[in-house]
């Protein structure tokens, strides 16, 4: 009783498709594969600038801060 078979499952996607139209579900599908590209690119980047120093006029940024608290001294 609470499993459901292929046949629910088929009539859910019949009345999806009837209440979507398949044009508006192949855009919706193309936005969300869109966006989990986007998030993976993002993911990927972030690992990448995280393994590597941030560079800043030519410095690493921790040199940077390290001039700027050995001036206030």
């Amino acid at each position: 009783m609470g499993s459901f078979s292929i046949w629910h499952w088929l009539v859910v996607l019949v009345i999806v498709v009837i209440v979507f139209g398949t044009k508006k579900l192949r855009n919706i599908g193309g936005d969300v594969g869109g966006a989990v590209k986007e998030f993976k690119d993002g993911m990927k980047d972030k690992d990448e600038a995280g393994s590597s120093s941030l560079k800043v006029g030519g410095k690493n940024a921790e040199d940077e801060t390290k001039d700027k608290t050995q001036t206030k001294l």
